[in-house]
């Protein structure tokens, strides 16, 4: 992994104009993030951490500080930034060649366009479904979808918004596996917002902590495991209940129940 810090978030704060008033949905964020690296996001509901990623790929603005992707100042969303939401928000009248090409820029030849959307097509694992619709597909096969779009531009950050949250259980393995063998491949810097703790401890190669709302980051975890993880391993429960701990440092009772 390069020690290269592409992405660079300087002393974020985030605010809104709610009913009720002016609400404070970040507070001092600072991170930086590795060429390459696979960062997990957790925290409570509510906490900003969808919000941190709309303000990484641009989808949001107006906030105090700085995000940076190499020198440049993140305003507005771009091709070099690709997101994946929990829901795939494929277009229903689109076969999946169609809708993987939707995201593509248009300065591209029709033949070269042809294959990179086979190109991903292939990487997600859905050979023989270019002309399925969404309507065909399963949850976890839209989802795939989804992914080659998000990657079809080679970006160079990636943020996923609980992308399997959607997916039955094995499901949900299964895409953590595929999206885990997509990022050895292709070697895209991600972030991964979940409410998943085993997930973000299988997945990620540091573990981000925020606390309640007003979000700020409280813990910054470094999952030094192997690939793959067991995760009924003596280390990755011992990284589950670091977690747990931080999340839940004012309900100390609990901590007897967990795991």
């Amino acid at each position: 992994m390069s020690s290269a810090a592409p992405l660079i978030i300087k002393n974020v704060s985030k605010t809104y104009q709610a009913n009720s008033g002016i609400v404070q949905a970040l507070t001092d964020i600072n991170l930086s993030v590795h060429q390459g690296e696979f960062v997990s996001i957790v925290g409570s509901s509510g906490c900003g951490k969808s919000t941190l990623l709309k303000l990484i790929t641009g989808l949001e603005n107006n906030f105090t500080g700085e995000i940076l992707l190499g020198e440049e100042r993140i305003t507005k969303p771009d091709v070099n930034r690709g997101m994946i939401f929990q829901e795939a928000r494929l277009f229903p009248w689109l076969t999946v060649e169609q809708n993987i090409a939707f995201g593509l820029v248009d300065n591209i030849s029709k033949k070269d366009k042809e294959e990179i959307v086979q190109f991903h097509i292939n990487l997600v694992n859905l050979s023989g479904f270019g002309k399925a619709y969404p309507h065909q597909l399963s949850g976890g096969m839209q989802q795939r979808v989804s992914i080659a779009r998000a990657l079809v531009n080679n970006p160079k950050i990636l943020t996923l918004d609980e992308p399997f949250g959607a997916l039955d259980a094995l499901t949900r393995i299964q895409m953590q596996q595929e999206i885990l063998r997509i990022w050895e491949i292709e070697k895209t810097t991600m972030l991964l917002v979940t409410h998943d703790i085993d997930e973000a401890i299988y997945l990620g190669d540091r573990i981000v902590v925020m606390s309640t709302r007003p979000g700020t980051i409280t813990k910054i975890i470094e999952v030094k495991l192997p690939r793959p993880r067991d995760r009924n391993s003596y280390e990755f429960l011992q990284i589950k209940r670091e977690i747990y701990a931080e999340l839940f440092m004012e309900e100390k009772d609990l901590m007897e129940y967990i795991i």
